[in-house]
């Protein structure tokens, strides 16, 4: 079962999403700038709302808004999912072990970077195991409640999935 969103995230969520439309009515950035300033003036003008009926009218209105005033052919990034490039170079995403084609006397101009390389990999390999036990213990048995990994709360434990911050995105764990 999916967590429900907080009032605070889809007010958000909907203020992402009439930025994104904006941009797709706006073609030039200083127009767009402007527009984007008077709507970031409309939310904050009730960011301190504190009558919740108040609150929730207001994000109906505006999601009604959104929904009347939304552009009939958004823009869509072309790797994300609809675009024209999605998922189009699959086939030739690699491995790190296939990109890596330095030569030893290649390496051998760059000691730190590579000796730090490997320091990062061994860490990484030694530490997959408790983060996957890590997650599993602090899982509910019903399942997550939101999205966001939890931080780490033990003295000892790495935050989950660190490596992803400090290394290039396609290095995973083998």
């Amino acid at each position: 079962m999916a967590a429900y969103l907080t009032h605070q995230q889809k007010v958000l969520r909907l203020y992402k999403r009439s930025l994104r439309h904006l941009e797709s009515w706006c073609i030039f950035r200083e127009r767009y700038r402007f527009y984007a300033c008077l709507m970031r003036a409309r939310f904050e003008e009730h960011k301190n709302e504190k009558d919740m009926v108040k609150a929730t009218m207001l994000l109906k209105l505006g999601e009604e808004e959104f929904w009347d005033d939304q552009h009939s052919q958004p823009y869509i990034f072309p790797d994300s999912p609809g675009g024209t490039s999605y998922e189009r170079y699959d086939c030739y995403k690699a491995d790190e072990w296939v990109l890596d084609t330095w030569h030893p006397s290649e390496k051998a101009m760059y000691p730190d970077y590579f000796s730090k390389r490997e320091q990062w990999k061994k860490l990484r390999m030694e530490s997959w195991d408790k983060e996957v036990a890590q997650l599993e213990a602090e899982t509910p048995p019903d399942g997550p409640k939101t999205e966001d990994l939890p931080p780490a709360r033990k003295e000892g434990d790495l935050p989950p999935l660190w490596w992803k911050f400090v290394t290039r995105a396609r290095e995973r764990p083998v």
